[in-house]
């Protein structure tokens, strides 16, 4: 990723505060905040008041959304760690419905040629995300979670609304499972997983090809979308002022998803689908993110229809911390055990 000599020292800058020892980033951040019992980590809380002070926001509904397209891709990409380097990362085609998918593959080094895989989707809310806005936390995934990643970029809404994206992501899984010798990797152990509306598309791939020849053998959720119709207390309790706010889900849903869609049906609301026989899952929410209810909700009907699930909630977290494991310490520990978590259902 390629930053403008402002965006380099704002970067710089947002680093070298974050390093601060925490009773400076207590006393430059203000009161600690305080919502449901839970205290928001100090590092956060100066970035989201650094964030406030610059007036950035997420989603502006004024702003073309190629702009706020690209200004994700940059804000995304400012607390990248630093990583060692991997064999190889390439860009790959896959089978769509309509035309091609563009991919990138990730695979670090010392795999066996038969290697475990994770299909990954792009958070954005529908609308947003890239291969570039999360080649960052790939490159990590794969090199601490010892497998193969391929990331995929589907269409995207306003351009390609419901059910586009998820076409894509169907026909991806289903082409990188066919083609599973070419990639190097096991087709037996190809799990899917996303972050925010990517983790509403993986979970979704689970549950629309139940049944067939090659399924996910395992689901890593990062604080997954799951309900459309944004009824979860959360969404209310962290309305604004954690960089993701319901006036944000709002655009997104009603940008993804036409006017006269029902957004009880399961390919766009997961959690109202029938959820018997889904592969194993890690649900990882974050306390302070407008999507934790429904990511937990989901994760126990999911438990309820008898699929093994294991919940990880880190409480002073927020909406899109996999992209700051570059300069959030706690947001780097989740990481990590995600990763573990993953390591580990790629040899069970």
């Amino acid at each position: 990723m390629k930053f403008t000599r402002r965006q380099s020292i704002e970067r710089q800058l947002a680093r070298s505060l974050l390093g601060l020892p925490k009773p400076l980033l207590r006393w430059l951040g203000g009161k600690p905040i305080m919502r449901d019992g839970l205290m928001l980590d100090p590092q956060l809380q100066l970035l989201l008041k650094l964030q406030h002070l610059s007036g950035k926001k997420l989603v502006r509904s004024e702003t073309p959304v190629a702009r706020m397209r690209a200004n994700l891709d940059i804000e995304s990409n400012l607390l990248t760690p630093k990583l060692a380097a991997l064999e190889t990362v390439r860009e790959v085609s896959l089978q769509a419905p309509v035309g091609a998918i563009a991919a990138r593959l990730y695979r670090p080094p010392g795999l066996a040629s038969n290697a475990p895989a994770l299909v990954f989707f792009h958070g954005g809310g529908f609308v947003l995300g890239s291969l570039d806005s999360h080649d960052a936390p790939c490159r990590w995934l794969a090199l601490n979670a010892g497998c193969v990643i391929i990331s995929v970029d589907y269409r995207l809404a306003p351009e390609h609304r419901f059910p586009a994206g998820l076409e894509d992501a169907i026909a991806a899984f289903r082409t990188v499972a066919t083609r599973a010798a070419e990639f190097g990797i096991d087709s037996a152990r190809i799990a899917v997983g996303g972050d925010s509306a990517g983790g509403n598309l993986a979970t979704v791939i689970a549950q629309q090809i139940r049944g067939e020849a090659i399924v996910p053998c395992f689901q890593l959720l990062f604080y997954p979308t799951t309900d459309a119709t944004l009824s979860s207390a959360s969404i209310n309790t962290f309305a604004s002022g954690f960089l993701l706010e319901r006036a944000s889900m709002e655009y997104f849903v009603n940008t993804y998803l036409p006017p006269t869609q029902d957004r009880h049906d399961p390919r766009c609301s997961p959690l109202f689908g029938e959820l018997g026989g889904l592969p194993p899952a890690l649900v990882i929410t974050a306390g302070f993110d407008p999507l934790r209810d429904e990511g937990e909700t989901y994760a126990a009907q999911m438990k309820a229809a008898g699929v093994r699930v294991e919940v990880r909630r880190y409480d002073s977290l927020i909406h899109g911390f996999i992209n700051m494991i570059g300069g959030v310490d706690a947001a780097a520990l989740a990481m990590h055990d995600a990763a573990a978590v993953l390591r580990a259902a790629f040899a069970n």
